[in-house]
């Protein structure tokens, strides 16, 4: 479950302080479906920036199942990003070096380590169409 209460960021550069978000609440239960939208530079990317736990807010509060993101260490905020919180970029971030397969076993060997990447990778390419890629 996702809670956020009265979540501000502001940026400060110099004496300028830009508000990205203010006072930004909600609840999104286990299984919901969430789509964030609103027009250019409305604060959707620094909410998602937030949510993923790669920048912390102003003020206010963020709880996911329960943690408040705020005291999670470098390392739960790892293990979450890699089991929890999934991203799917507006641009595609590939490793030029790697194939298909490659890329998508690189979060899996994160993940657990277990000699069946690969197996699991080719499945998952296969199971979108993409099984001629790697």
């Amino acid at each position: 479950m996702i809670e956020l209460e009265n979540l501000t960021k502001h940026y400060a550069k110099g004496t300028v302080v830009t508000e990205a978000l203010r006072d930004v609440s909600f609840r999104v239960e286990r299984g919901e479906f969430v789509a964030i939208m609103g027009a250019s530079g409305s604060g959707k990317t620094t909410l998602m920036n937030i949510l993923g736990g790669l920048d912390t807010p102003t003020s206010g509060t963020y709880r996911l199942d329960g943690l408040d993101m705020a005291r999670a260490t470098d390392d739960e905020l790892s293990g979450i990003r890699n089991r929890k919180i999934g991203f799917v970029f507006q641009q595609f971030y590939l490793l030029d070096r790697a194939d298909a397969l490659k890329n998508v076993m690189l979060p899996l060997i994160y993940a657990d380590g277990t000699g069946d990447a690969a197996a699991r990778a080719g499945q998952a390419l296969a199971a979108v169409g993409l099984a001629a890629r790697s």
